[in-house]
């Protein structure tokens, strides 16, 4: 803290020994001694938080050691909108067969209190699973992810166990579109599957001490991807400069959680270019995660061409050899097929 005397105290002083000259001379003439207290002016430093959320880059006052969870969330047009999808730290958008999109809603610094549908789990979802240590949840499985997740490749439940139990059907929707779980029965869950909720692995993410730092790039403004054919998968991405944030919509609804009804508010908006491969006849796919490739960024109304790499099992983000940093906040990644590429899949706007 420092202290500074006032222009009005110095004024005082000045003022003061004039009158004792004119007094000396003769010349005397009343004045008011002004005296002012002394201006104290505190310089005061911004408060820095000691621990930064593993997923998200926010600064908090208590360390967050909540393992992630990652949950199967259905994204078909009838299990729209979703229950907690806008707390999710992480949103991993991509392909199941049939060119229907799924989400895994990863959970760390918040977890909601209800969150669904719940959908069926493959190979892929349960090898991201995997390389973020998440605790795992799905309702159903593809026979490849069943074989991985009866030999606890990762902790996980299944509502094909525990519906009725741990999962809860809604009468407002039919199944296969109304499976949900509670986060009470989430912890439940892993306490009856001896899973600890502990966080052991910490991500690789690295991240802006705000966005300013982020506005370095090509200005872009709108983002749009197309899944399929139809509008029910074309995701569309608005960067509002007020928020400097991005809010998404899909077939031109604004994508908000069904138990706030409070729209999804994304910091930065990941698409990385995957190779995809059918393999049967029910159209299933076959992902390869661990090759590494091209990326796009976006973020703070701004546009960046990056890589992505596979660094111990968590695709991240990579710029120059390194983790690209990140505007602290939510994202949304998603998985584009490298046929037909990101350049034909995403179109973007100043």
């Amino acid at each position: 803290m420092f202290k500074k005397w006032g222009i009005i105290s110095l004024l005082g002083l000045f003022l003061v020994g004039c009158s004792e000259e004119q007094e000396a001379a003769g010349e005397v003439k009343p004045v008011e001694d002004i005296v002012e207290d002394i201006v104290e002016e505190a310089i005061e430093e911004p408060v820095v938080l000691p621990y930064v959320a593993p997923f998200t880059g926010i600064r908090s006052e208590e360390e967050q050691l909540q393992r992630p969870i990652i949950v199967t969330m259905n994204n078909h047009p009838l299990a729209r909108p979703q229950s907690g999808i806008a707390q999710a730290d992480i949103v991993y958008e991509m392909l199941a067969e049939g060119n229907v999109t799924r989400f895994l809603a990863l959970y760390q610094s918040d977890i909601p209190d209800v969150v669904g549908p719940v959908r069926s789990a493959r190979d892929y979802f349960v090898e991201v699973a995997k390389g973020l240590d998440a605790f795992y949840i799905a309702h159903g499985y593809s026979p490849d992810a069943q074989k991985m997740l009866n030999a606890r490749v990762v902790d996980n439940i299944n509502g094909m166990q525990y519906d009725g139990i741990l999962f809860k059907r809604s009468k407002e929707r039919k199944a296969p579109h109304n499976s949900y779980i509670t986060k009470d029965n989430i912890l439940a869950g892993a306490e009856k599957v001896g899973a600890s909720m502990e966080i052991h692995k910490i991500p690789t993410f690295s991240f802006y001490d705000s966005a300013e730092g982020a506005k370095i790039g090509d200005p872009v403004s709108s983002i749009s991807v197309q899944y399929g054919a139809g509008a029910s998968f074309e995701n569309q991405y608005t960067y509002i400069p007020e928020s400097g944030l991005y809010e998404r919509k899909t077939g031109g609804d604004t994508t908000i959680d069904k138990e706030t009804e409070e729209p999804v508010e994304i910091a930065n908006v990941i698409f990385m270019e995957i190779p995809h491969k059918t393999i049967d006849n029910a159209g299933r796919l076959q992902l390869t995660l661990t090759a590494g490739g091209n990326a796009y960024l976006f973020q703070a109304g701004t546009m960046k061409m990056i890589k992505w790499e596979n660094v111990d099992g968590i695709l991240i983000p990579m710029e120059n050899g390194v983790p690209a940093k990140l505007v602290p906040g939510k994202s949304w990644i998603s998985f584009v097929p490298t046929n037909p590429g990101l350049e034909n899949m995403v179109n973007y706007l100043p």
